[in-house]
């Protein structure tokens, strides 16, 4: 797809891989309008769009008109959601609003605005729940561990319908633990991997609750990568894909591996987890991600080392405007 002054439109556009995708999206001379509510406890930051040719729009998915902004998109990224797995058990009404009702309202507004548009929606593996069987692809039976994947999968499936009634080239990819540059590192809202990047870069021990449990790690690039393939590709339209990254690794070895790009420097502390958290935890995941490699020629190619190496390094210079 030539995205040369193409309109696109990206929700969640100021967040960790919204934000990636807009720099992108610009630097291959799109037209980008970015949409984020900046809603408390998001991944927001206008600072992760230094940099970039773009159009951001301040407004909430929820109540926003969205007919202006599609009008003309021929493409929309949708990556506008509520992820956090604690705040939705905390607030499950304010959860689905977002990542369910506002997507009808987001739907409708693409069927009058933006009736050809290309749609690739952010969905996630959560809603798998515990699996028995490793890897995991698109087969696997739904069993979301809690009201967070409850929420996301309802809107995964209302943009799927739209594909199905009314013919949109609608993709959806089931993402995993995605990490780099732009994260939310504040806090655990987004990945663990977040809290424990600031936790090293402040000189402080990071936590790793349990440690065997196993994740295959996606880097932004990779991912940013992933969403450009899935909107240029027509095979992948009308699907729903698992996306991976690197070969998997358990929670242990990751954190050897924080260490040892920290100059050594960095600690860790083992500890079981919080009875909250133990009741939704999955345990072990890996992704085949085989349907999509062939239906798109896409492959991840940051190893983990590279990418926990160059997400570090980033930080180093910009950590006060992610704190």
């Amino acid at each position: 797809m030539d995205w040369l002054r193409r309109k696109v439109l990206v929700t969640g556009g100021a967040g960790f891989l919204g934000a990636n995708l807009c720099h992108a999206l610009a630097a291959r001379g799109a037209r980008v309008v970015a949409l984020d509510g900046f809603l408390f406890g998001g991944g927001a930051n206008a600072r992760n769009l230094d940099g970039a040719d773009v159009d951001l729009v301040r407004g909430d998915i929820r109540e926003i008109d969205l007919r202006p902004l599609c009008e003309g998109a021929a493409v929309i990224f949708n990556l506008a959601a509520q992820t956090s797995h604690m705040g939705g058990q905390a607030d499950p009404l304010a959860d689905i609003a977002v990542n369910a009702v506002a997507q009808v309202r987001l739907i409708q507004a693409a069927r009058e605005a933006a009736p050809d548009a290309v749609v690739v929606h952010a969905s996630t593996r959560q809603f798998y729940g515990r699996v028995e069987k490793l890897p995991v692809d698109e087969n696997q039976p739904v069993a979301p561990p809690d009201a967070n994947g409850v929420s996301k999968f309802a809107g995964e499936q209302y943009w799927m319908l739209e594909h199905r009634v009314r013919g949109r080239p609608v993709v959806s990819l089931r993402l995993t633990n995605c990490y780099g540059p732009r994260l939310r590192i504040r806090d655990a809202r987004q990945t663990f991997l977040g809290i424990w990047i600031r936790c090293v870069l402040e000189d402080r021990p990071f936590e790793v609750w349990g440690g065997s449990q196993l994740r295959d790690m996606t880097y932004v690039d990779d991912v940013t990568a992933a969403f450009l393939t899935a909107a240029e590709t027509p095979a992948c339209h009308g699907r729903i894909f698992n996306i991976g990254g690197a070969p998997p690794a358990s929670l242990h070895d990751l954190a050897e591996m924080v260490v040892q790009l920290s100059s050594g420097t960095a600690r860790y502390t083992t500890r079981g987890f919080p009875p909250d958290r133990a009741r939704i935890d999955i345990g072990s995941y890996h992704a085949d991600d085989s349907a999509f490699r062939a239906a798109s020629g896409w492959a991840p190619i940051t190893s983990l080392r590279d990418g926990i190496g160059q997400t570090l390094d980033w930080y180093r210079t910009r950590l006060e405007h992610y704190l």
